[in-house]
């Protein structure tokens, strides 16, 4: 490690729970970003300002004015502009040690197996059922962890799983839920809370710290501040 990660990391190096070897691994850690929108946002910024080696970008959007209520990565003059190219600037910006793959796409059956197993852990920012199970079937078949969260109006969920046998998203979701539903409205700070918590899950799933959300679904509500862990 140079004297510029010295710096960069200290305040993570002198944790005892990562010090210089859960900064190495971090560094070689690849991780894959499904989604880049309101949770996307602070999952991407803090996993890039953290120090993972690679992060992967996969969204199709472009940024538009409604999204800068939540959407942190971005700003008003790149409207019109694909999420990925901005956020990739951003990052770069943020942590020029970062290497970001850029895929300005949709994640489709046909390429999900392809695009998964280059990458350690897949991390879930998408809003739709139909892209978390196919994330839950791909990262299922291929061995890997899939860091989940979920947001809706003030009321949001984290959890991980294919950590432990059996624990899969089909088991805490074994039916696929009804397309078309309409849009719901979101508190602009919740995606915060539960991409941070997200970024958390990956950094100690990398560096081997703590418990993760292993057979547990966390929740949160916002205008009530009640938490709960529900064990599945």
């Amino acid at each position: 490690m140079n004297s510029s990660d010295a710096k960069r990391y200290a305040r993570q190096l002198i944790l005892p729970e990562i010090g210089v070897a859960g900064q190495q691994r971090l560094r070689d850690a690849r991780v894959l970003l499904v989604g880049v929108g309101g949770l996307g946002s602070p999952i991407a910024l803090y996993l890039a300002a953290a120090g993972v080696g690679c992060l992967a970008l996969i969204d199709n959007d472009v940024v538009s004015e409604s999204n800068l209520q939540r959407q942190v990565l971005y700003t008003n003059d790149e409207i019109g502009q694909p999420k990925v190219r901005c956020a990739a600037r951003r990052l770069k910006a943020l942590n020029p040690q970062l290497q970001v793959d850029e895929y300005p796409l949709r994640l489709v059956p046909p390429l999900a197996r392809h695009i998964v197993k280059a990458y350690d852990i897949v991390v879930d920012g998408t809003d739709n059922f139909q892209t978390r199970y196919l994330l839950g079937d791909v990262t299922a078949q291929l061995g890997k962890p899939y860091v989940y969260g979920a947001i809706r109006e003030f009321e949001g969920q984290v959890s991980v799983f294919n950590i432990s046998p059996g624990r899969t998203y089909r088991t805490l979701f074994p039916e696929e839920e009804m397309g078309g539903v309409p849009p719901k409205g979101v508190m602009g700070v919740l995606p915060g809370v539960i991409g941070c918590m997200e970024a958390s899950e990956v950094i100690k799933w990398i560096t081997g710290c703590g418990e993760l959300l292993d057979g547990r679904l966390w929740t949160i509500n916002l205008l009530t501040m009640q938490t709960q862990v529900i064990e599945y």
